[in-house]
């Protein structure tokens, strides 16, 4: 995971729900492409031609409500999307987000002053945002030292596999 993120804003509202990020029609594939060329497609439908590797959403409140699917932060990781800053985020994608390695953000003050468009350059470690368009700067909250691995590695399924391989090689030496 770098340190720090750079990229260009596509801003949505309040209550994106994961039919708006990846619509229920795209459900019947689990392959990634598939469901990055619909992602976000009901709610712009000149983002899945358009959004570039390392763009970053930027939304209201509630962000990935409804249905639990992981597809949601999948289609959004494998679009190219770096990372997603929102008010906040629905628990479940919040949750699955991370398990599969999507970097998310909350930061409200950011979310009501950032316009689609503008470049962010974003700290990973702190959570520091700088809208490089206006020059202003935002905290999002900080994202914990071990959910920024679980990132780094990838998701959680990675990191756990790391781990187990690590506390392997670890017993090898000692025994």
């Amino acid at each position: 995971m770098p340190a720090t993120i750079q990229g260009r804003v596509w801003k949505f509202g309040h209550d994106v729900d994961t039919d708006a990020i990846i619509p229920a029609r795209y459900l019947n594939t689990a392959d990634p492409r598939e469901l990055a060329a619909h992602c976000m497609e009901d709610a712009d439908p000149e983002f899945p031609r358009q959004v570039r590797p390392g763009d970053i959403i930027v939304a209201g409140k509630n962000f990935g409500c409804g249905s639990s699917r992981e597809h949601a932060p999948i289609a959004i990781k494998e679009a190219g999307v770096s990372c997603v800053i929102a008010r906040s985020f629905a628990r479940i994608f919040y949750r699955n987000a991370f398990n599969i390695g999507l970097l998310i953000f909350e930061a409200p003050e950011a979310v009501e002053e950032i316009a689609t468009g503008h470049e962010l350059e974003i700290d990973v470690e702190q959570g520091l945002i700088k809208n490089l368009t206006t020059g202003w700067q935002y905290q999002a909250t900080r994202v914990p030292p071990f959910m920024q691995q679980i990132i780094a590695a990838g998701g959680l399924i990675n990191y756990v596999a790391a781990r187990l391989q690590q506390q392997n090689n670890t017993a090898t030496q000692e025994g």
